[in-house]
C-alpha cells in the first residue's frame, strides 16, 4: 500500500482504508455468529459506506470544507474513530474511560474540536489506517465480551439521563448509529466536493 504523504498525493487504499470493492474490511476478529454476527455485520456496513466517501481523494481533499459546514471527510473519519474508540473503552472500563461534561477543559474542547478536522502533519491513509485498527479491536471485543448485558453508568452529560445505565448491546448500537449518521454526512460532503455519489 502506498500512503499519501503530501498535500498533492492521492492515497492508493486497501482494506486498511477506503475499500475499493463493495466488500467489508475483514477484521481479524474470531468467528461469530447469532446476535454478535449481526451488530458486527450492520456496523461492518456502515464503516464501509464512511470509507467509501473518500476513494481516490487526496489529502488536500479529504480536509478541505465543501459545505457551509465546519466538517470535512478527513476529520469525520476522526472523530468516528475516536468515538468508537471511546465507546468501546467505556464497554470494557465504565464511565471513567470518558470525562464528566462538568469536567471538561478548554483545551478538552479544543481535542474535540481537533477530531474533525484533517491537521497539519495527518494524511488521509493515515487517518484511515487508524480507523482500521480501532475496528478491528472492536471485533474482537464483541466477539469475546463475556456477556452483552453487562451495564455501567454513563458519564454525567447534559444529554443523558441522570443515573442512566448502558449495556454493552446498547453501546454497540450507539456506536453503530453514529457511524450510519455520520456516513451521510460524509456522503453529502463527498458530492458537494466532486460530484461523486455512494449511490445512485
Amino acid at each position: 500500500m502506498s500512503e499519501a504523504t503530501d498535500v498533492g498525493a492521492t492515497a492508493t487504499l486497501d482494506d486498511t482504508g477506503a475499500p475499493l470493492t463493495d466488500a467489508p474490511v475483514t477484521t481479524g476478529a474470531p468467528a461469530v455468529i447469532g446476535e454478535r454476527a449481526d451488530l458486527l455485520a450492520m456496523l461492518a456496513k456502515h464503516r464501509h459506506f464512511l470509507r467509501f466517501t473518500v476513494r481516490d481523494l487526496t489529502d488536500e481533499q479529504a480536509g478541505r470544507r465543501s459545505t457551509v459546514s465546519e466538517l470535512c471527510l478527513g476529520g469525520l473519519i476522526k472523530h468516528v474513530t475516536s468515538a468508537e474508540r471511546g465507546w468501546v473503552d467505556f464497554i470494557l472500563n465504565g464511565p471513567a474511560a470518558q470525562s464528566d461534561f462538568a469536567d471538561m477543559t478548554e483545551a478538552d474542547w479544543a481535542r474535540r474540536e481537533d477530531e474533525f478536522r484533517l491537521l497539519p502533519g495527518e494524511t488521509l491513509a493515515g487517518v484511515l489506517a487508524d480507523y482500521a485498527e480501532v475496528a478491528r479491536r472492536t471485533d474482537e471485543v464483541v466477539a469475546t465480551l463475556p456477556d452483552l448485558d453487562a451495564t455501567r453508568p454513563l458519564p454525567e452529560a447534559p444529554w443523558f439521563e441522570p443515573g442512566a445505565r448502558w449495556s454493552a448491546r446498547m453501546t454497540l448500537m450507539h456506536i453503530i448509529t453514529e457511524t450510519a449518521q455520520h456516513a451521510g454526512h460524509a456522503d453529502i460532503i463527498r458530492e458537494s466536493l466532486d460530484g461523486a455519489k455512494s449511490m445512485g
